[in-house]
């Protein structure tokens, strides 16, 4: 099996404190994460990145890992020396079990359990549960990322919410889409009282917006315009989850015409688009002087969009 090297999926130096690695610990798990992430290989790398943090973080499989010696280089072939499995509980053949590679589970399968009562096959506890809930968010949120603060509703006992929440300020990414979940570490449920807490996802949800319509990365709009805008053309101020932006309309331009402002959709790579559809309004003939220019339209023009 191969050698895995620990402080260098991390990144930190073997004398690392125990916040620098539970910092870049965070930092990678935010960058990997397979709900957010766009790397090819996020998935994997979280994997990886998770292993290494459930290792380091522990002081006493740091110091067991730490006696393998700091010559080792990732990917070289690798036994445990001989007498380890005696000496620290760990299995010559690898464990096997799933979640773990067969480099961990040959270190440390065999002592996962101590003092838990021999659940599982390893003696490895099982996992706390992960809590789901949803979060509705702006558009404009999704497009500028930030933080915000929410409400948590408290999970008792029975499973159900007892009432209480709690208040935390959560990162939300640029581009994140409906659908997609933000994680928070060790801030779901308990399988027990006193246990260890599994992690909290928040999935999102878009409020309705009176402008923007979402598909996807795509930004979709209705652009209302004059009929003299659309006969003879020009330039057209038009709002964007960015700001306003001009967008130049040609001469002719008909109701239903759609057109395109690139990179004005969610951000990612590549970002999405803001879709526009035209649609020609026309002014009531509420004056005098409005039906008087109607009717000079009438008598000069020959446009009859009726003829079929």
């Amino acid at each position: 099996m191969e050698y895995h090297d620990y402080y260098k999926t991390l990144g930190v130096s073997r004398d690392a404190t125990q916040d620098e690695i539970k910092k870049q610990y965070r930092r990678l798990a935010r960058k990997y994460h397979p709900d957010v992430s766009k790397e090819p290989d996020a998935e994997q790398r979280f994997k990886e990145t998770a292993e290494a943090y459930e290792v380091l973080k522990d002081a006493e499989k740091r110091r067991s890992y730490d006696q393998l010696g700091a010559n080792w280089k990732a990917g070289e072939e690798f036994r445990p020396p001989p007498g380890w499995e005696q000496a620290f509980g760990g299995s010559p053949f690898g464990g096997g079990v799933e979640g773990h590679s067969d480099f961990f589970e040959s270190i440390f399968g065999g002592n996962m359990g101590a003092g838990m009562g021999g659940a599982g096959f390893s003696g490895r506890a099982a996992p706390p549960p992960n809590q789901t809930l949803r979060i509705t968010i702006r558009l404009r949120e999704s497009f500028q990322g930030g933080r915000r603060a929410v409400q948590i509703p408290q999970i008792g006992a029975n499973g159900q919410p007892n009432g209480e929440h709690k208040k935390l300020e959560i990162r939300i990414p640029k581009g994140i889409q409906a659908g997609q979940k933000i994680r928070l570490a060790g801030q779901g449920r308990s399988a027990m009282a006193g246990g260890a807490r599994g992690d909290l996802l928040l999935e999102v949800r878009f409020e309705a917006d009176p402008l923007f319509h979402l598909e996807e990365k795509q930004i979709q709009m209705t652009l209302p315009i004059t009929p003299w805008e659309a006969a003879l053309g020009g330039r057209i101020t038009v709002p964007t989850l960015g700001g306003d932006v001009e967008l130049k309309v040609a001469a002719g331009a008909q109701s239903g015409q759609k057109m395109r402002l690139k990179g004005r959709g969610l951000p990612g790579k590549p970002a999405g688009d803001q879709l526009i559809t035209l649609q020609i309004q026309t002014p009531p003939a509420d004056s005098d002087e409005i039906k008087q220019l109607y009717q000079a339209l009438e008598q000069e023009s020959q446009f009859n969009p009726r003829q079929f």
